[in-house]
């Protein structure tokens, strides 16, 4: 029996992991579950899973939760703030972790589980981007195992050798190719991208996530972060690693070798897939994802990234490439821009010019330090709603979500 935390449980991936637990009761317990500041549903799954701990970010929402669960007679024991997170990743009687808190706060609690030698269900790429090789050194410095849960990067490690050892070419591996759908405006005309409001945006064609990473989906910024996570996670330059869109989100990723042959890994837009994948290797258990038909899907269309549609792709890029705290300023002035915009405080098109500016503006420092990265995350956040507030607001018809 394997007991795992789930860092933001109430989530869609949270969600998703819960579903895949529920089907294999006989080989995994929740032992802890936590939540930014939704009481509701934290309390719901405290009543059904009965997780030795919960813990939510916000300090009232825990002392409400609290208050519930003892009136339900429920000895679940809740926690609050980072310290809880971090205390429930690195608890010595958790197995494995879903780090599936999204943005630059799901950061300090993956570390920690790293640094306890976990089995680490890496869902939170933020945590990969912004601390890149501080992060990898204390993979292999503390023997933790991470696996990715990105339905690319779980396709691109499933495509990958035995035992792959991080060195590419030694492996024969020539290119790591990431799919994108391109989101819902990948044929929408450059012009009219503008005039976009937060509940189209949100509209995936093909995924059900939650908004953040949706509009992430709908700028490419989601594929950006998505480069820079696999540079991370398979030792790769950012030439090896090329975008290709794939409009069906049928192929989630592909490998290249040496001797010209491209390994695939397909199946239904359905993110238990890689969660069960990452549960149970090197084993396969059942997701409860039905089998892909591809009488029923028929053809399979790539086709080159537009950048100038999509100009966060190239930030990203530029980011990587760049190094040091660069990656961890994008990804900060990005979450900046993307709330101001489901606010309806800019336009859509104000995010990569928001994320720009930052990037243009602010120094960046060698990533060898959390204190630094934090540091740089801090001031990019602030840059950028300084950025925002010189700029002229979104129109009218962007407000709402």
């Amino acid at each position: 029996m394997k007991t795992i935390t789930i860092l933001g449980s109430t989530g869609s991936i949270g969600l998703s992991t819960l579903n895949v637990v529920n089907r294999h009761v006989d080989q995994y317990r929740v032992f802890a579950l936590t939540a930014n500041s939704q009481v509701d549903r934290l309390y719901d799954q405290c009543l059904q899973h009965k997780p030795r701990y919960a813990v939510m970010a916000d300090a009232n929402a825990a002392e409400q939760l609290s208050e519930r669960l003892q009136s339900a007679a429920n000895d679940t024991q809740v926690l609050s703030g980072i310290e809880g997170l971090k205390e429930v990743a690195a608890h010595p009687d958790c197995d494995y972790v879903m780090a599936a808190i999204v943005g630059a706060a799901g950061l300090l609690p993956t570390l920690a589980a790293v640094q306890a030698g976990k089995r680490v269900l890496l869902a939170n790429k933020e945590a990969l981007v912004m601390s890149g090789q501080l992060f990898m050194d204390e993979v292999a410095k503390h023997g933790a195992e991470l696996l990715p849960i990105d339905s690319e990067h779980n396709a691109v490690f499933q495509c990958m050798p035995d035992r792959f050892n991080g060195e590419l070419a030694v492996n024969g591996v020539r290119k790591v190719l990431l799919t994108a759908s391109g989101g819902p405006f990948r044929t929408t005309p450059i012009s009219e991208l503008a005039t976009v409001t937060p509940a189209q945006a949100v509209a995936h064609p093909n995924w059900e996530m939650g908004k953040k990473i949706s509009v992430d989906s709908a700028t490419m910024m989601n594929k950006g972060l998505e480069v820079i996570e696999a540079c991370w996670l398979f030792n790769a330059n950012p030439d090896q690693v090329q975008v290709v869109m794939h409009p069906q989100s049928v192929i989630h990723s592909m490998v290249e070798y040496a001797d010209g042959s491209i390994l695939a890994q397909l199946g239904r837009p359905d993110m238990r897939t890689p969660i069960a994948h990452a549960l149970a290797w090197p084993a396969r258990i059942n997701s409860g994802v039905e089998s892909l038909d591809l009488f029923a899907v028929a053809q399979l269309n790539f086709e080159a990234p537009d950048l100038q549609r999509f100009p966060c792709l190239r930030l990203a890029y530029e980011a990587i490439k760049t190094g040091g705290t660069m990656s961890a300023i994008l990804n900060a002035a990005n979450e900046v821009a993307v709330d101001a915009f489901l606010s309806g405080t800019i336009a859509f098109t104000n995010i990569p010019r928001v994320i720009e500016t930052v990037m243009q503006q602010l120094e960046h420092h060698p990533a060898d330090s959390l204190d630094v990265i934090l540091a740089d995350d801090a001031a990019a956040r602030s840059m950028a709603l300084n950025v925002i507030s010189g700029l002229n607001p979104a129109a009218p018809q962007q407000v709402g979500c």
